[in-house]
């Protein structure tokens, strides 16, 4: 069986570790593109968009290969909460949360010329805050990175401070829906070839 070259079109630590304990061995290349995030675009929209055009656009250096592009955000009703700002934006999507449910949504495409594999996905999951009060807010602001988070939570960090429930599997939340993919690449085909 011959072997293909599977790559993930992303820079992001979370993602390529979420693959690699899925056993599916991979490289990296990160995407030359601008993302993009308008906060008033529908969520499942701008999620695919941003997934496609960084799977492309290493899929147009790579053409034999087969290129994963994802995009996650979270979606407060109809409006996108991308990574804040500053601090203060931070916290104001906090407290937007509390006591609230959400939805992550993470756009997936798959491209491989070669092989004309070309599709996408918005795969979502819902989660419920906690009522946070100040003091729970600067808590988890003082523990985690908010700034590099979409929704200016990473449900991996400080879960205990902030998450009532959620839905599984944890990883589409965490940025990659993992358990989706490998499903996917067993269905295409394609999943003993890269393990090859």
């Amino acid at each position: 069986m011959e072997p293909l070259r599977f790559i993930l079109a992303s820079a992001s630590p979370r993602r390529t570790q979420l693959l690699s304990e899925a056993g599916v061995p991979h490289a990296v290349v990160t995407a030359a593109v601008t993302e993009h995030e308008d906060p008033s675009m529908d969520p499942a929209v701008m999620v695919l968009h941003n997934a496609r055009i960084k799977a492309a656009a290493v899929s147009a250096l790579h053409p034999s290969a087969l290129v994963l592009g994802a995009d996650t955000t979270v979606a407060f009703g109809d409006r996108a909460l991308n990574k804040p700002a500053d601090l203060a934006e931070s916290a104001a999507m906090l407290r937007s949360l509390s006591g609230r449910e959400h939805v992550v949504h993470t756009g997936v495409c798959l491209l491989c010329p070669a092989l004309g594999i070309d599709e996408s996905h918005d795969v979502t999951a819902w989660v419920r805050f906690k009522p946070l009060s100040e003091a729970d807010i600067a808590r988890y602001q003082s523990l985690v990175n908010t700034l590099d988070k979409a929704g200016a939570y990473g449900i991996q960090e400080g879960r205990e401070i902030i998450i009532a429930a959620h839905q599984e599997p944890l990883s589409t939340i965490m940025g990659l829906p993992v358990e989706f993919v490998v499903g996917r690449l067993r269905t295409l085909g394609v999943l003993e070839r890269l393990r090859a």
